[in-house]
């Protein structure tokens, strides 16, 4: 663990403290020096680990054709384990030249449902076979047909999936060979089209090698902010490894592999990466130093514990194994807020919050971040800020600077909250939807929110 204490130690410098009128650190909202009072408070660092949504270490759970689903209590078990993702894989063995049967449709429904009871939600994949004797996939039509008749189960459920792996194509859906010709070139275009006309546009798919997306799209090069950002399909498409750290290439996973790592390093900026390791071949079990450079420089966002176990074990062994569980993924925690303390309504409301991003990659997704006004009684009062926390770099600072209208907020005196929550209305006010901050007694497990210790009073 000495490596996670001087990771840390610079921001466990920082005490709780309350500055008055001070407001030394840019970027800084504008000031109304003749009537508001200022407040900043420094917050100290958190080394406890916890879940938080579309993160960290999961289990892969196979499905085969109409099987069973996923258990209540198990999936509730591995939420009391910090565990907040599900890797679901089902295998549709039975339906190679056939459409899907409505048991298997309904199988997949069930498994949505007990998900989000549990508050956990899910990386999707989809395979033909797991029998490397057999190793047959389907006819490109099939495919197309299949993700069809997936689409309804995606939109009614999206709210659930994290991340969907492209999958379909060769043994486990992994895309390095196919009986039906489907690693065409021409083939892999109709599938990837597919996969995002019928997938939600909040959620992003996978491609199981750099090369894969760099010839489906025609771009040698990785995105820039200006694509990244942006709607456009290329910007939907991140990457998995299923043989991480295990060879030279990654078992065939890079052509180049300075080249690729690099390259997946900055598109990862904007799209996730996460998959599973596996037996190494030429090369030494990755130790927690290798594992650490390796998963920082390529933003990793969730693994496999279940293989390969000898790995995982090692990183126990070592001690780096907690380190890792904390910083996979996105890891927010407050530094300081400067907020206005006494406010007449006819005032705007000033505020500035300064995060650190501790974890090895951004949030993904699209959040929805409001200032809460909690009163001592009544209803509390919902500001929703004009921020995207995807923007919230690794290993970096970000700035919220607002002001805030409160004309139509009654008057009287609210503790003020941070609250990080999931883009769809059906979560979004679920605690376990909502992303904890890294930092001591901040945590409402019962709200989701996250106190900033900041009191306003709102005059008329």
């Amino acid at each position: 663990m000495t490596n996670l204490y001087n990771r840390i130690l610079p921001t466990m410098l920082l005490f709780l403290s309350i500055l008055v009128g001070c407001k030394d650190k840019d970027p800084s909202p504008a000031s109304n020096p003749d009537t508001n009072i200022s407040n900043t408070v420094h917050y100290t660092p958190s080394m406890e680990s916890f879940p938080n949504p579309e993160r960290g270490f999961l289990h892969l759970t196979a499905a085969f054709s109409e099987g069973s689903p996923l258990a209540q209590s198990s999936l509730q078990s591995l939420r009391n384990d910090n565990i907040s993702l599900v890797w679901r894989l089902y295998y549709f063995e039975k339906f190679k030249q056939i459409d899907l049967s409505q048991a298997q449709l309904d199988l997949i429904q069930t498994d949505m449902d007990n998900l989000r009871s549990a508050g956990l939600k899910c990386v999707l994949r989809f395979a033909y076979t797991n029998n490397s004797d057999d190793g047959t996939d389907a006819p490109i039509e099939v495919v197309e047909r299949h993700l069809d008749q997936l689409q309804p189960l995606f939109e009614a459920n999206a709210d659930v999936i994290a991340f969907v792996n492209a999958g379909f194509v060769g043994l486990w859906g992994e895309w390095h060979s196919s009986t039906n010709n489907l690693t065409d070139l021409a083939n892999q275009k109709r599938i990837v089209t597919k996969l995002l006309e019928v997938i939600p546009s909040e959620i992003k798919i996978q491609l199981r090698t750099p090369r894969q997306k760099r010839d489906i799209f025609g771009e040698q090069t990785a995105m820039t902010d200006e694509v990244g950002y942006s709607d456009a399909d290329i910007a939907r498409v991140g990457h998995h490894n299923d043989c991480f750290m295990a060879s030279y290439d990654d078992y065939g996973t890079y052509d180049n592999p300075n080249t690729d790592k690099n390259y997946i390093s900055q598109e990862a900026f904007y799209v996730p990466t996460g998959g599973e390791t596996c037996p190494p071949s030429g090369v030494d079990a990755a130790d927690c130093e290798e594992a650490r450079e390796t998963m920082s420089l390529l933003k990793w966002s969730y693994l496999n514990l279940d293989w390969y176990k000898p790995i995982i074990d090692g990183w126990k062994s070592e001690g780096c194994f907690e380190e890792f569980e904390q910083d996979m993924g996105y890891r927010l925690a407050l530094d300081s807020t400067t907020i206005d303390t006494v406010v007449s309504k006819s005032t705007p409301l000033d505020i500035a919050i300064y995060l650190y991003n501790h974890g090895w990659a951004p949030i993904y997704n699209h959040k929805t971040v409001s200032l809460v006004l909690s009163p001592a009684s009544g209803d509390p009062v919902r500001m929703v800020l004009d921020v995207d926390i995807r923007k919230a770099r690794p290993g970096a600072s970000f700035n919220i600077a607002e002001t805030i209208d409160l004309s139509d907020v009654p008057t009287g005196t609210y503790a003020l909250h941070l609250h990080i929550a999931d883009q769809f209305e059906s979560i979004a006010e679920r605690p376990e939807y909502s992303v904890r901050l890294a930092n001591e007694n901040v945590w409402d497990s019962h709200t989701g929110w996250n106190d900033l210790f900041q009191t306003i009073e709102i005059t008329e």
